[in-house]
């Protein structure tokens, strides 16, 4: 598989399938201490019919000398300023984990600025944004943050006992929880779009009613799939969920 991607002139979008015959537009938004490359695979099995755009956040892999954000709005206000003259209609986005609630802002941002909003928002393996968790997780120490990440199955374990990756890896993770932990969605914030809410049946941080309270967030309702597998059930179920998603679109 090519490891080549093409920057489309820009630092936030990775295209790791480009194609020319797509009949609409995906971008994907990663979970916390995520990079774009974590939409590889899914981008080579949507093509050729959906162009695959995978976020690349500041302050990671090649963007590593950037400031970090550490809040959703800030995350989603310079995604929106990125895409908002960069995508044909109709477009979509997909979310996982912290990226579902940015993904959820930058739909809100594209429906009350500009004609055209996504036709449908995909949250992977995070809570509605109106459950309101205490979230401790950026407070911990560096241990507690490896154990979070550990718990959730998102990083070997061996790359977090390498003291150079930690120092890469975990300021990063610290941030994103910080903006995922201190974020709330403004009171009656809805979309016009369908939402379909995707799950791992084993996760241990998003319920089945906090899948179901997605519900609150659109006018145009939800549907939900659970998947086997906990919070990264993506890693097993890339044909699965890349079916799912262009049965939606």
């Amino acid at each position: 598989m090519s490891q080549q991607h093409t920057h489309d002139g820009d630092s936030w979008i990775r295209r790791f399938a480009p194609t020319a015959q797509s009949t609409a537009q995906l971008v994907c938004f990663p979970h916390a201490g995520g990079s774009a490359g974590y939409f590889r695979l899914l981008a080579h099995a949507l093509a050729p019919g959906i162009d695959t755009l995978a976020i690349q956040y500041p302050g990671r892999q090649d963007r590593h000398g950037e400031p970090l954000l550490d809040s959703v709005d800030e995350l989603a206000d310079a995604a929106f300023a990125v895409l908002r003259n960069r995508l044909e209609a109709p477009f979509a986005f997909f979310g996982h984990s912290l990226g579902a609630v940015v993904a959820f802002e930058v739909a809100r941002r594209f429906e009350q600025q500009t004609p055209h909003g996504p036709v449908r928002l995909f949250a992977s393996s995070r809570r509605a944004p109106s459950i309101a968790r205490e979230g401790t997780v950026h407070l911990r120490d560096d241990d507690g943050l490896v154990a979070e990440i550990v718990r959730l199955g998102g990083t070997d374990r061996s790359v977090l006992e390498n003291p150079e990756m930690r120092e890469l890896i975990l300021p990063v993770v610290r941030a994103d929880y910080r903006a995922v932990e201190t974020y709330t969605a403004p009171p009656g914030a809805r979309l016009t779009c369908p939402v379909s809410v995707f799950a791992g049946a084993s996760d241990p941080v998003t319920s089945a009613a906090d899948v179901t309270a997605w519900e609150a967030h659109t006018t145009k309702g939800t549907d939900a799939q659970v998947f086997d597998g906990g919070h990264f059930y993506l890693d097993q179920h890339v044909p699965e969920v890349a079916s799912a998603i262009v049965g939606a679109l």
